[in-house]
């Protein structure tokens, strides 16, 4: 799954420099991050339609939109999508209870 990540962060650093009319994801960062954000926001709400009464396919589908909506806003701010994978591999095993609060607020 990392390599797919990897794969995909490398594609949505280089639509940074496209043109936003050839590109989807160049549009988006067009746009700003207002724009990424109305995006995350969208499929996050078809995502949740679809968890609630979609077919597995649906809910696969919304969730991929999800995500991947996510890592460019990720690359917006030159965050690495790994960034993400390790601070998971952090929580892992940890109570989520504990994770709570342990937060710094």
């Amino acid at each position: 799954m990392s390599d797919m990540i990897q794969q995909l962060g490398a594609v949505l650093a280089q639509r940074k420099q496209a043109d936003a009319e050839s590109s989807y994801v160049a549009s988006l960062y067009a746009g700003g991050m207002e724009k990424i954000l109305k995006k995350v926001g969208e499929e996050t709400a078809e995502f949740i339609m679809a968890a609630t009464a979609g077919s597995e396919e649906q809910i696969v589908y919304e969730a991929a939109d999800v995500w991947f909506h996510m890592l460019v806003a990720l690359a917006q701010r030159d965050i690495p999508a790994e960034r993400v994978i390790e601070e998971l591999q952090r929580r892992f095993g940890l109570s989520g209870h504990a994770e709570k609060a342990g937060r710094s607020a």
